[in-house]
């Protein structure tokens, strides 16, 4: 703008600096100056990616190979001897498909291999493309159900078979029935191992779980 004279004619006047404006990054209490490496917090600098994926296919081939065996030893669980009760010889006939508990093991058991299997081909197949093993939040809350539900399930076959396995091997008390193990110990013996794996498949996919929580936490 100008300003007019006493002569009538406009006179230009200067315009008035402006301040300089410095461009710059903010800083201050709520914007950080430095980005860190490790977005995920502290458990996520000691936590890497790579290392839940190796973690994950260790025990699901773990899983898979316990459970295969405990199924194995229980349907390969049977034999024929005799017993002495009250002075006559009494013929026996066990097999592992005569005790329910038995039959919800194998079941359960049976169930856990498939679900295993599909996690470790899942896994290596991820693996192979060079992806990540849990590519999504969603897929490990179903992963993490997954595990928990059929830990539990193994927790309670197992629980329900030594019940019955204890019952054979002690007899009752109060009457006159003997130790059944003994003359039947093949079959006890291969009942005790399957419910050994069964409880360490248990143990496995408690421990996965937990990694799947792990996982949900950090990342």
């Amino acid at each position: 703008m100008g300003e007019v004279g006493p002569e009538g004619k406009a006179r230009a006047v200067a315009p008035s600096p402006v301040p300089a404006v410095e461009i710059g990054t903010m800083s201050g209490p709520l914007v950080s100056t430095t980005s860190s490496p490790f977005p995920y917090g502290k458990l996520g600098r000691k936590v890497r990616p790579a290392t839940i994926d190796g973690i994950h296919v260790i025990l699901r081939v773990l899983c898979l190979v316990t459970s295969v065996v405990g199924v194995s030893l229980m349907v390969t669980a049977k034999q024929s001897s005799t017993i002495s009760l009250y002075g006559f010889q009494v013929p026996l006939y066990s097999k592992w498909s005569l005790a329910d508990s038995f039959e919800y093991l194998v079941g359960v058991s049976g169930a856990v291999v498939a679900h295993s299997l599909l996690q470790l081909l899942i896994s290596v197949s991820r693996l192979r493309r060079k992806a990540a093993i849990i590519p999504s939040q969603n897929y490990a809350w179903v992963v993490y159900a997954g595990d928990q539900v059929f830990a539990y399930a193994m927790m309670s076959a197992a629980s329900a078979a030594s019940g019955v396995t204890s019952l054979n091997r002690t007899g009752i008390r109060h009457t006159a029935l003997p130790n059944f193990c003994k003359p039947l110990h093949t079959f006890c013996n291969r009942v005790g191992a399957s419910i050994a794996f069964t409880f360490l498949s248990c143990f496995l996919l408690a421990t996965s779980a937990v990694l799947d929580v792990i996982w949900l936490t950090c990342y």
